[in-house]
């Protein structure tokens, strides 16, 4: 068994597409993490002797009194103060603008990669034999895709014909 030592490990041995996706996950992880350290050196302390007062280090004289605000340790403070318990009678309805858009995004989604299949099939690139293997492979594609939408669409017909009167 002969083992070659004078190959060398290179770039050239990753193929282009991983190590773009290397190099995107990195940039990926240092954004936010960069805002984080930013975030964490730049904004106002909360000083240990007095709590009600918030200082920058950054910006010599920047203090704020918070003991002049006294809504800022309420529940809401944009809002009303809150009545009653947290567990209340909330409609269902009010979700299906949610799971309708989440059909319609994995349907979209289903939409594009059968788009992807009829590109493939459209290819100059390919042979004659390939092409009408790909454009089998397209319209069987394109029949299941209709049968898809059809049925989704069916199914949000079905829910706006009701108009409110969901009953779960």
């Amino acid at each position: 068994m002969l083992y070659r030592v004078n190959e060398v490990t290179s770039f050239d041995s990753v193929p282009a597409e991983y190590l773009s996706i290397g190099i995107l996950t990195i940039v990926g992880i240092l954004m936010p993490l960069t805002n984080f350290i930013i975030t964490w050196v730049v904004r106002p302390r909360v000083d240990p002797a007095r709590p009600h007062i918030t200082k920058s280090y950054l910006l010599e004289g920047y203090e704020r009194d918070h003991s002049l605000y006294p809504r800022r340790l309420t529940t809401f403070e944009c809002g009303s103060e809150p009545v009653g318990e947290a567990m209340i009678q909330f409609h269902f309805q009010y979700y299906w603008y949610a799971i309708i858009f989440l059909v319609f995004d994995v349907a979209f989604m289903f939409l594009v990669l059968g788009g992807m299949l009829v590109g493939d099939a459209t290819s100059e690139s390919l042979a004659a034999a390939e092409r009408s293997d790909a454009i089998e492979n397209a319209k069987a594609a394109s029949l299941v895709l209709l049968g898809f939408f059809t049925m989704v669409s069916l199914g949000v017909w079905y829910v706006f014909r009701k108009r409110g009167r969901i009953y779960i």
